[in-house]
């Protein structure tokens, strides 16, 4: 079972940046000169990801005109509502393909091994149809919440109980099974929908990454990442 596919979420809003992404779309926001979907763009290509589709819906031209650059990569639109993250996933499965694919999100810095190499080392189909990469909460740069999952010591994952943090955070980044995808009778809807089934078969898992990474989803992730990154180049 080979996984050669990587859904890169540039759809959403961001609305947290707050008036940063009012006329720049959140994976045009620049670190060191350089717009974060490029280092989302720079992960897939390193761990050698040969079919690279990103979903557009917020100020989609801006990025469109951003990735002619980039001539393999191919751009899905949605139109005319967003589909939300297991939307998006759904809508976009005819370029994806049938086999487990990669998603990862545009709005994070990593510093250290490629997260995805990391999960294709770790992928097991037969015992697996998800597996997240996951910081511990405590090490998650410019992180606000209170953390996602639990992680048995079979690597299985349970989620946050409600009013408790959880020691480990979703990095953004995952390889999962998009079969039961067409048991979910919704066009916009949350990958959220999509894990819970997951979880009830216990069949999501989850490792956790040795290096740094940096939540970019909010002003105060900018300065973060920036000096992380620049910190390494001082080195």
């Amino acid at each position: 079972m080979s996984i050669n596919s990587v859904l890169i979420f540039c759809a959403g809003f961001g609305t947290r940046m707050g008036e940063i992404t009012k006329v720049t779309p959140k994976p045009m926001v620049p670190i060191l000169n350089k717009p974060l979907i490029d280092y989302a763009i720079d992960i897939s290509l390193n761990a050698n990801i040969q079919n690279i589709v990103v979903n557009l819906h917020y100020l989609p031209e801006q990025i469109e005109d951003h990735l002619a650059k980039f001539k393999k990569i191919k751009i899905i639109r949605e139109i005319p509502t967003i589909l939300e993250t297991g939307g998006g996933l759904k809508n976009a499965l005819s370029i994806l393909g049938e086999e487990p694919v990669i998603t990862l999100n545009s709005d994070t810095v990593w510093i250290g091994n490629n997260p995805i190499k990391s999960l294709l080392k770790a992928w097991d189909p037969q015992e697996m149809d998800a597996l997240l990469m996951l910081i511990q909460t405590e090490n998650a740069q410019a992180y606000q919440k209170t953390g996602d999952f639990y992680l048995d010591n079979t690597k299985r994952l349970t989620r946050r109980k409600k009013h408790t943090n959880a020691p480990y955070v979703y990095s953004g980044v995952q390889i999962i099974k998009t079969d039961l995808l067409k048991n979910i009778n919704k066009k916009s809807f949350s990958i959220n929908l999509l894990w819970d089934k997951i979880l009830d078969n216990k069949k999501a898992f989850g490792i956790v990454y040795d290096g740094t990474w940096v939540d970019v989803g909010h002003p105060e992730g900018i300065n973060v990442a920036t000096n992380k990154l620049l910190n390494i180049k001082n080195v």
